[in-house]
């Protein structure tokens, strides 16, 4: 009778669980049906990118790479980073462009809520994020920018945020020290022109015109060229092509967090269902299969 009794309380246990579990089961298929976002596939890279020593060592020691890299270009009047420059630029002064997100600003508080609460990225909840004002300096950047500022070397910060959000993106960076230029106009984002839609070309050109732009320096393949939202096979392709770039007056920084190399891996469809996402990337991946 004890044996007895005591199972019946384990077997009740068991199908309350399994009732919870297809309950829970249900209400994810019900989200997905009602176009709510499953669970996002970042907290790993948010995880790594905010707490890790390794991620710290990388943008420290690239951005000690863009010091030395600097000093060349000074040197060198040939020396160019953008292909917006045109002809005649050699004498003129010098310039670095920084894309501002993951490169020059940390927004990992606003990444970690997105994780945290199986969210995605959404002009509704950023923009309040970039009006918090609470983004943090990406380890490196601060010293690498006082350092070319005291060089006589022009900062701009050429970013993907939206014009709107100009006012608090200047009080985050100047909160932190960094120099934004009272001059002229060195914190340039989308939006603020006609012309200045997400590929930064245009802005580029814009600096062009008065400075020779010795570095750029960013954490997306669009920090450095235009037109990048095609196939991984075509990014692949860009690659190669700028291979003499990269390290020398190009500086690309980790971001496993997000970027267009996301995009491309599902064809740019943001709005498909998660799992339909996560599957695309899935058949993409080259992965090992053990014997059996």
């Amino acid at each position: 009778m004890k044996s007895t009794n005591s199972r019946r309380p384990l077997g009740g246990l068991c199908l309350v669980l399994a009732g919870c579990l297809l309950a829970a089961s249900a209400q994810v298929q019900a989200q997905e049906m009602a176009g709510k976002p499953a669970a996002n596939d970042g907290t790993n890279a948010t995880y790594w990118m905010q707490n890790s020593v390794e991620y710290k060592a990388n943008t420290e020691a690239l951005y000690a790479l863009a010091k030395l890299r600097l000093n060349q270009a000074i040197a060198d009047q040939g020396w160019t980073a953008a292909m917006e420059q045109g002809s005649n630029y050699e004498k003129k002064p010098v310039a670095v462009i920084l894309d501002v997100d993951e490169t020059v600003l940390d927004n990992s508080l606003y990444q970690a809520w997105i994780v945290e609460n199986g969210q995605y990225y959404s002009s509704k909840t950023w923009a309040p994020f970039v009006h918090t004002e609470t983004s943090r300096a990406i380890p490196g950047s601060l010293d690498f920018i006082n350092y070319a500022t005291a060089r006589g070397v022009a900062v701009f910060y050429v970013s993907n945020r939206k014009a709107p959000e100009e006012a608090p993106t200047r009080g985050n960076l100047k909160k932190l020290g960094y120099p934004i230029g009272d001059e002229e106009d060195r914190v340039l984002l989308r939006g603020e022109k006609e012309e200045w839609g997400s590929d930064k070309g245009t802005r580029r050109a814009v600096v062009a015109e008065k400075y020779r732009i010795a570095l750029l320096i960013g954490d997306n393949l669009g920090d450095f060229l235009d037109d990048v939202d095609v196939s991984p096979a075509e990014r692949q392709k860009l690659f190669q092509d700028n291979a003499a770039h990269w390290g020398r007056d190009w500086i690309m920084l980790p971001n496993p967090s997000y970027g267009s190399w996301e995009g491309a891996s599902f064809g740019f469809n943001w709005g498909a269902p998660a799992e339909e996402k996560r599957q695309m990337k899935f058949d993409i991946m080259d992965d090992w299969k053990p014997a059996e």
